[in-house]
């Protein structure tokens, strides 16, 4: 299940939707993209901040990501964005799932702590 889409433990009281958030995490994460192509790959790299923009933005688009996916979003090589997904696990802002439907594979999605502390970032930011 995603984190909750209203972000009612995450962000109390009335205020913007989740779709609002959503969209917000895209846009930052295309802005990193768009960056990334003029500046060039990787002189900028934060791989744990891009995959927790795109698990969140996800679990409020009600999707589900699969570790490799994940992973991709990073835009690092495969063995440092599991190192960063270990870390970000290790801190509690993301939490991994077997898929129930095939055991092999393994969802990963923010944690409610992870959901909350980017509410906190994106309503505070300048």
């Amino acid at each position: 299940a995603p984190v909750p889409s209203d972000l009612s433990a995450a962000s109390p009281g009335p205020g913007p939707s989740g779709d609002h958030y959503a969209k917000l995490a895209r846009r930052i994460l295309r802005g990193r993209r768009l960056r990334d192509r003029i500046f060039g790959a990787g002189l900028f790299a934060d791989p744990a901040w891009d995959m927790l923009l795109d698990l969140f933005a996800a679990s409020l688009e009600g999707k589900q990501v699969y570790v490799s996916s994940a992973c991709i979003a990073a835009s690092v090589p495969l063995s440092t964005a599991q190192r960063w997904l270990r870390e970000l696990e290790k801190s509690g802002l993301v939490e991994r799932q077997l898929d129930p439907d095939d055991k092999r594979r393994v969802f990963v999605r923010i944690s409610v702590e992870g959901a909350a502390r980017m509410v906190e970032w994106l309503e505070a930011r300048p």
